[in-house]
């Protein structure tokens, strides 16, 4: 195996075990990029990513420019004679300078089996688009989006509970697996890199508020969505005013509504009535500033009687 010259680009915690796979397996990392530190919590503190800290922990050196537009930066990035760059959930746009800079380009983790789902948000969309699977897919960058030649492959099933917190985790250690092979091959030539097919191109939008309120509209459709945005940054309805956040729901399909509107809460197990017939039944939920909570626990503090109407979209 040789021993490569790397920049790592990442910024959240799904990064963070690509990085660490690089160093264990022996690689020079000569500069770790991530995004500034973001203001955070209620007191608005500057944080550090979860890539900065592990970086730091790691003794390397660490860059966070705000963008990688300015000249200078551009210039530190290729004086740096890298023979890859790294990257796994940076968040910033790698300009072609940038691109072209290291020997060997630069190798992108993304969580998902491309073609589909290129873009921001390719593990929630899978999961609300009900994909039985999906997968990480190592690739070489170019310009446009997540459209590089690909250099490895691994499918991960998505089960009828996965949540985007689970398949984050199962993904973030499939990259970090398939990583050093792929940088082996690339560097040996034993892997050519494949064009994407121009079939099955799918775009993973960025998450929006859209995405996060209940319409309580079909009940798979809305069990898709609690799992798709769990456990950040959770569904929500209406509730007395309060944005009542839902984290597991259990879709009823059959389950009789007798006419109520979609929204209704039928009995005292926080079972809730659907707009194309069946229900769901709300199994995890958070107040705002309270601590998550099971249905039943939930119950015993907070009562919401049969025919309560939770919001809907309006």
């Amino acid at each position: 195996m040789p021993r490569l010259r790397l920049a790592f680009m990442g910024t959240p915690d799904f990064a963070v075990p690509t990085l660490v796979a690089l160093v264990e397996a022996g690689h020079e990392v000569a500069a770790v990029y991530t995004q500034p530190p973001r203001p955070a919590g209620r007191g608005g503190k500057a944080r550090r990513s979860a890539v900065h800290e592990r970086a730091d922990a790691l003794d390397l050196p660490v860059r966070t420019p705000a963008t990688l537009k300015d000249e200078a930066d551009r210039r530190a990035f290729a004086e740096l004679d890298l023979d890859a760059a790294v990257v796994a959930a940076y968040g910033l746009i790698l300009p072609r300078p940038v691109l072209d800079a290291p020997r060997l380009g630069c190798v992108n983790v993304h969580a998902s089996l491309l073609p589909r789902w290129r873009g921001a948000a390719p593990i929630q969309r899978a999961i609300l688009e009900g994909d039985a699977e999906t997968g990480v897919t190592i690739m070489l960058m170019e310009p446009g989006l997540d459209t590089g030649p690909m250099l490895l492959k691994e499918v991960v099933a998505i089960g009828p509970q996965t949540t985007a917190g689970d398949l984050h985790d199962r993904l973030a250690a499939a990259g970090a697996a398939l990583i050093v092979p792929a940088l082996d091959g690339l560097a040996d030539g034993a892997l050519v890199p494949q064009p994407q097919p121009d079939e099955g191109v799918t775009y993973a939008a960025k998450l929006g508020p859209e995405d996060e309120r209940l319409a309580f509209d079909d009940p798979a459709r809305v069990d898709r969505q609690v799992r798709a945005l769990a456990p950040r940054p959770g569904c929500w309805a209406d509730w007395n005013g309060e944005r009542l956040k839902i984290l597991a729901a259990e879709p009823l399909p059959g389950h009789p509504t007798d006419g109520a509107p979609a929204g209704t809460v039928l009995d005292d197990r926080l079972t809730v009535a659907c707009a194309t017939g069946g229900a769901v039944r709300l199994a995890r939920l958070q107040r705002p500033g309270k601590p998550p909570r099971d249905a039943a626990d939930f119950l015993r503090g907070t009562p919401i009687p049969a025919g309560t109407l939770l919001g809907t979209p309006g």
